[in-house]
């Protein structure tokens, strides 16, 4: 298995650096390296293999969907399975669309059906179709309910205790128990957004006082509101830190923030999006939480092709998880990484995620020249 370049990335403060440590002893981005699927356990050969597997995505508004799953999904099923089919949909952020998407691609005959789910919950009808149909599912970075068959994500708890420890790190002496702390959390709809929200608390509870705690839906405009809510309530003077649980939502954050003089506060966020990386370069952002993309991707559909030709995941999904219906599923869950001015180059970049051109335009020129990415 793969070990991602990213765990060689190392932090500047001592707290961070301890959990980048322990995130370098697990998986990070490990299957993408496992071996093509073959005949073994039955199944047939992949490089002669055919019929079609789907793909559904949630949304177009994260930039990663379209941009990076998609296109490392299609080319690792090309690579393993080149006579393979691959029919792709993106629900655009409705449920009821991803609903009809996925019985499309039922009725068309997909032998597999990957999905990120926009709902977790209301996907489940579409999952119970689809095994009633023969056909395997595969949860792609948010657990569906329903008798799905195998997951790959992150460890979303790790994510959100790594953004507590984080801000921890950031806070330094200012992380005392009076010190309030505004935080903005995921879609409920999400069962993401709870683990974050339960790995970000586990870490931050008792350390600091979280005075303010809502959804943002992962909606800039939403997350937005909901934080000049939080500093008309507790008046700006009086907040130590902004969390925000992804990078789209930070981007609004950082919008109140700006509007209220707050910008020198910690912020927090995930995905590393672009404009995060920019954030952070100009300090208007402190970190954000790298889960690679290509090996999730590619996890996935190396599980997809397995279950098309019926050779086994267990060298793959070798964990397992329980979703919100109680089925316990097969699963691969990779290790997350922080990422700060420290380590833009080792990871982001080295990965070829963004070039130094791109996160170092006109408008951040001198502050990448201070972070030594000129």
């Amino acid at each position: 298995m793969i070990k991602h370049p990213l765990k060689r990335a190392a932090t500047a403060t001592a707290v961070v650096s301890l959990v980048l440590a322990a995130a370098a002893c697990g998986k990070a981005g490990s299957s993408s390296s496992s071996s093509s699927p073959s005949a073994g356990g039955g199944g047939g050969s992949a490089a002669s293999a055919t019929g079609s597997i789907g793909l559904l995505l949630p949304e177009n508004t994260t930039t990663r969907y379209e941009q990076f799953d998609k296109p490392y999904f299609e080319a690792k099923v090309k690579a393993l399975a080149p006579n393979v089919e691959i029919k792709y949909a993106n629900a655009g952020g409705s449920a009821q669309t991803q609903a009809q998407q996925a019985t499309t691609m039922i009725n068309s005959g997909v032998k597999v059906l990957v999905v990120d789910a926009q709902d977790s919950a209301q996907i489940k009808s579409s999952v119970e179709a689809a095994k009633a149909k023969g056909i395997k599912v595969v949860a792609y970075d948010r657990l569906a309910q329903g008798p799905v068959n195998a997951y790959v994500s992150f460890d979303n708890v790790k994510v959100g205790h790594l953004q507590g420890t984080g801000l921890l790190s950031v806070l330094g002496s200012k992380a005392t128990p009076s010190a309030k702390i505004v935080e903005i959390d995921g879609d409920s709809a999400d069962p993401n957004a709870a683990d974050f929200k339960s790995g970000f608390q586990s870490a931050v509870k008792g350390h600091v006082d979280i005075a303010y705690d809502a959804s943002g839906l992962w909606q800039p405009t939403v997350a937005a509101q909901k934080a000049t809510a939080a500093i008309n309530q507790l008046g700006a003077s009086n907040i130590a830190a902004f969390y925000s649980a992804n990078d789209g939502m930070a981007s609004g954050i950082a919008t109140s923030m700006k509007n209220a003089g707050l910008s020198h506060l910690p912020l927090t966020g995930q995905d590393a999006q672009l404009d995060a990386i920019q954030r952070i370069v100009a300090g208007t952002q402190s970190f954000t939480i790298y889960k690679a993309y290509k090996p999730e991707a590619e996890a996935a559909a190396e599980l997809a092709v397995n279950m098309l030709t019926g050779a086994p995941i267990t060298s793959i999904a070798t964990s397992t998880k329980v979703n919100g219906s109680g089925n316990t599923v097969s699963s691969d869950l990779l290790t997350p990484v922080l990422v700060n001015t420290s380590n833009i180059k080792t990871t982001v970049v080295q990965d070829g995620l963004y070039t130094v051109a791109q996160i170092c335009t006109p408008d951040f020129a001198a502050a990448c020249k201070s972070a030594g990415l000129s």
